[in-house]
C-alpha cells in the first residue's frame, strides 16, 4: 500500500503556500513599488540557499467530511539561508496576505524566528512589513482564551536573542505595532526611503485617540526616523537595504561564542597617507573632515557608518584594519564642535555595547570638547546619558585604541578610553579640564573685566595657556603610549591589531554588564 495520495496532497499544499496572496495580491504589492517577502529573501541570500521551515503551515478550512476546501498560507515566511556562504535565519511578513498582520499560523512562525536563530546560534535577518494585532476576533468570551499562565513571555526570546546572535532588521514597507518593536530590537536597522514607515500606531488610531490627522509618512517616514534614532540607516530602495544588511553582518561573528572573523587584506599595513599631515588645521576653532581621516586610516572602502543623522556629533561605524573588523568611534566637529549631546551619547553607548557583546575591538578618533551645554542640553538629560556612555566605555572588555586627534576636554572625554587602551597622540591634540576659551573666561573673569583692553587681555591669556598645552610634555611623562606623525597612524594601528589577536581568541563567551546611569 502506497502513501502517494498523501504525498500528492502535501505537495499541493506546499505549492499553495508559495502562492502567497495570489496573483492579484502580488500584483498590488509590485504596483506599490515593493517586493514580496519571498522575493526579498531570494535577493538577500546566496542563490538557491533558502530552506524554509514550516512550508505547509496554514489555516485550512474543512467541510463536514473533513476534506480540505480552503487553504490560507501562514503570512510569515522563515527559514535558513546563506549570506556569503555563512548560514543565517531569514524571515518576514507576507504583506500580500492580510496586510502582513499575523494570522494564527503566521504568528507562530514569526515567534519561532528568534528561537531558531538562538537554537542554531546563527545571525537573524528580519524583513518586516506589516501591522500588529487586530480587534477583529478579539471579542471571544467562550472556550480557551489567552496564553497559559506558565507560558514564557513572547518578548523574552526577542530580548534574549540580542545577547546571543547578531540581528539585522529592515523596514521594507509600513511597519507598526509588534513588527515595529521587533525592528528596533536589533543591532542594525534600516528602512527604505520612499516605501517604508515605522509606527507605534497608524494614522487611523492616532486620529481617533489624539484628533491629529497625519499620513503614514508624516508620522513615521524616513525623514522622521533618520533623526529619531529608531532606525540606524536609510536605504534608497529595498536592494540597497538588503546590501546594507549583508555588509553589516560581514563584520560580526555568527554568535557571542565566536571571535570576530578576520579576513585577508590587500591594503598595505604600512600605507601612510600624506594628507593626514594637513588634515587638522592649526586654527583651533576651524572645522575639518573627521570621516576623511577615518577613511585614510582603515582598510580601503571598509568603513560602514551607522546612524549618521542621529546624534551627528558622534560618529559610529564598523570598518576593518589589516582585515580585522573594528568598531570606529569619532567626533564630527562640524556639529556642536563635536560635543556629546543626549542623542549622541545614547547612540554612542548602544554602539559600544554592541561591539562589546560581539567582541569587536574599538578604534577611537578623539576630538571631544565635552558634553553639550545650555538649557536644551540640561532639559534633554545630557549628563545622565553621557555618563551611561562613559560607563559603557570604561567597562568594555574588548581591546581599545584611542587616537588623540584634536581636542579632549571635560568628563565626556572619558567615554573615549577603556581599561588598558592603547593611546596614540597627534601633535595637533590639546587636552585639559575645559576648552581654553571657556576656561579662561571662567578662571580669569575678574582680571579680564578690569583690563583696559579686555579682549586683548583675554587673547593674551589664551595664547599663554595654549603654549602650555603642548602634547610633548605628555609624551615625555608617558601619559600616552606614543606621540606620532599622523601619517604613522595606520601602520601603528595595524601593528596593534596583530598584538591583540591572542586576546581576541579568548573573547568567546557572552558579555555581561550591570546597571548604568
Amino acid at each position: 500500500m502506497s502513501w502517494d495520495s498523501e504525498v500528492r496532497e502535501l505537495e499541493r499544499r506546499r505549492h499553495l503556500a508559495k502562492q502567497q496572496g495570489g496573483p492579484q495580491g502580488i500584483a498590488k504589492q509590485h504596483a506599490a513599488g515593493r517586493l514580496t517577502v519571498r522575493e526579498r529573501i531570494d535577493a538577500l541570500l546566496d542563490p538557491d540557499s533558502f530552506v524554509e521551515q514550516g512550508q505547509a503551515t496554514a489555516i485550512p478550512d474543512y467541510d463536514d467530511n473533513d476534506e480540505p476546501v480552503g487553504f490560507v498560507p501562514a503570512n510569515y515566511v522563515v527559514g535558513f539561508g546563506r549570506i556569503n556562504d555563512r548560514r543565517v535565519v531569514a524571515g518576514g511578513e507576507d504583506f500580500t496576505l492580510k496586510g502582513g498582520s499575523p494570522n494564527a499560523a503566521g504568528l507562530r512562525k514569526s515567534v519561532y524566528a528568534e528561537h531558531l536563530a538562538c537554537q542554531y546560534r546563527v545571525p537573524l535577518v528580519r524583513l518586516l512589513e506589516g501591522g500588529g494585532g487586530s480587534v477583529k476576533g478579539s471579542g471571544k468570551t467562550r472556550g480557551t482564551v489567552g496564553e497559559p499562565v506558565y507560558s514564557q513571555p513572547r518578548f523574552k526570546i526577542i530580548a534574549d536573542a540580542m545577547n546571543q546572535v547578531p540581528i539585522a532588521s529592515g523596514a521594507m514597507g509600513a511597519v507598526a505595532g509588534f513588527p515595529a518593536g521587533r525592528l528596533v530590537a536589533s543591532h542594525f536597522s534600516v528602512m527604505t526611503r520612499y516605501t517604508a514607515a515605522v509606527l507605534i500606531g497608524g494614522p487611523a488610531l492616532v486620529e481617533r485617540a489624539l484628533g491629529v490627522r497625519m499620513s503614514k509618512e508624516e508620522l513615521g517616514g524616513a525623514a522622521v526616523h533618520a533623526l529619531s534614532g529608531v532606525i540606524d540607516n536609510v536605504a534608497d530602495d529595498e536592494y540597497d537595504a538588503l546590501a546594507q544588511i549583508r555588509r553589516f553582518l560581514s563584520y560580526l561573528p555568527d554568535n557571542v561564542w565566536q571571535r570576530t572573523p578576520r579576513v585577508a587584506c590587500d591594503d598595505p599595513a604600512d600605507r601612510m597617507e600624506q594628507e593626514l599631515l594637513t588634515a587638522v588645521p592649526r586654527e583651533a576653532n576651524q572645522s575639518f573632515d573627521m570621516r576623511a581621516i577615518v577613511e585614510m586610516v582603515v582598510d580601503r572602502d571598509s568603513f560602514f557608518e551607522m546612524g549618521p543623522t542621529y546624534g551627528p556629533s558622534q560618529i559610529c561605524g564598523l570598518a576593518r584594519l589589516a582585515g580585522q573588523p573594528v568598531g570606529v568611534l569619532a567626533n564630527d566637529n562640524r556639529y556642536y564642535a563635536g560635543a556629546m549631546t543626549a542623542e549622541a551619547a545614547q547612540k554612542y553607548r548602544r554602539f559600544v555595547e554592541m561591539c562589546d557583546t560581539f567582541h569587536v575591538p574599538i578604534v577611537n578618533f578623539v576630538d571631544q570638547p565635552g558634553f553639550m551645554i545650555g538649557p536644551e542640553s540640561e532639559r534633554a538629560g545630557t549628563i545622565r546619558y553621557g555618563m551611561a556612555a562613559v560607563s559603557a566605555a570604561v567597562q568594555a572588555s574588548v581591546p581599545w585604541a584611542s587616537i588623540q586627534v584634536h581636542k579632549g576636554f571635560g568628563v565626556a572625554t572619558a567615554a573615549h578610553y577603556s581599561d588598558g587602551a592603547y593611546v596614540l597622540a597627534w601633535p595637533s591634540v590639546e587636552t585639559g579640564a575645559l576648552p581654553l576659551e571657556g576656561g579662561v573666561a571662567v578662571a580669569f573673569h575678574r582680571e579680564i573685566a578690569a583690563a583696559d583692553k579686555p579682549d586683548e587681555r583675554r587673547r593674551e591669556l589664551e595664547e599663554g595657556l595654549r603654549s602650555a598645552r603642548s602634547p610633548f610634555p605628555r609624551a615625555e611623562s608617558f601619559a600616552v603610549h606614543e606621540l606620532i606623525d599622523p601619517r604613522e597612524t595606520r601602520p601603528m594601528l595595524c601593528r596593534w591589531i596583530d598584538w591583540i589577536q591572542p586576546q581576541l581568541d579568548t573573547l568567546v563567551v557572552p558579555v555581561r554588564f550591570g546597571m548604568r546611569p
